[in-house]
């Protein structure tokens, strides 16, 4: 473990823990009603420190095929930096969906029940991941927010996509709005893959052509994730090719 490691782990818990105080003391004096303030405003130039701090830059591509009005994100999902690239995307009015481990980390977990986090469970618990999605939905119905989440699940190579969970497929199919993929691409001598010592690279991130959900059945969510699945394996292979 390098010293500049521990450095870098140090500013980073440091601005974690200033950033989620001074968004607890937004919400205060909100009445903890500006959920999307917390987000934008705050948390989005949090993801963005997060990444310098690590020398990791951006670049969006095709930003602009983002539809009006509610919609579902989904994304390729294999790396560490991939949380604080989405957070520094600054996607409008758009709830998260993490794994319920990190809020064992205090900071983020305050900064996750703020901007409004759907916490998730393992896989094996299957009933408690229907009701959080289910949850998820009523409240996604009422606010007309838009929501991010990754079907994909353990990637066995790094030349394949991994499997891809049925999750976010259930929700588009129950909320009816369109599904826009975002490719993530980030370079191999940059990515920790799940650890957290990331190095210096330019990640970059591609808006695919949004997929209409309006005549999904529950029926078919088996069939439409394989689907998804296959676009997100083409432009996979097309991108890294490239």
């Amino acid at each position: 473990m390098s010293w500049k490691f521990v450095l870098r782990m140090a500013a980073g818990m440091t601005l974690l823990t200033a950033g989620a105080l001074v968004m607890l003391v937004a919400a205060v004096f909100t009445l903890f009603q500006a959920r999307r303030f917390y987000s934008e405003w705050i948390a989005t130039p949090m993801g963005k420190a997060m990444l310098a701090l690590w020398g990791v830059r951006y670049v969006e591509h095709d930003r602009e095929r983002i539809p009006r009005g509610q919609v579902i994100y989904v994304s390729n999902h294999t790396s560490t930096i991939d949380m604080f690239v989405l957070i520094a995307l600054g996607l409008p009015n758009t709830r998260f969906f993490l794994s319920g481990y990190l809020r064992k980390l205090v900071p983020l977990g305050v900064i996750g029940y703020l901007i409004g986090i759907f916490w998730t469970v393992d896989q094996v618990y299957t009933e408690r991941r229907k009701r959080i999605f289910a949850r998820a939905a009523r409240v996604l119905k009422r606010t007309g927010e838009s929501v991010y989440l990754s079907p994909e699940g353990e990637r066995i190579t790094t030349g394949k996509m991994g499997p891809f969970n049925k999750g976010a497929f259930h929700m588009a199919t129950d909320l009816k709005a369109p599904i826009v993929p975002l490719f993530i691409t980030i370079p191999r001598a940059s990515d920790p893959g799940l650890g957290l010592d990331a190095r210096p690279g330019l990640v970059h991130v591609h808006f695919l052509p949004a997929i209409d959900t309006s005549a999904w059945r529950v029926e078919q969510v088996p069939v439409n994730r394989d689907r998804v699945h296959a676009l997100f394996s083409g432009w996979h292979a097309e991108l890294h090719a490239s």
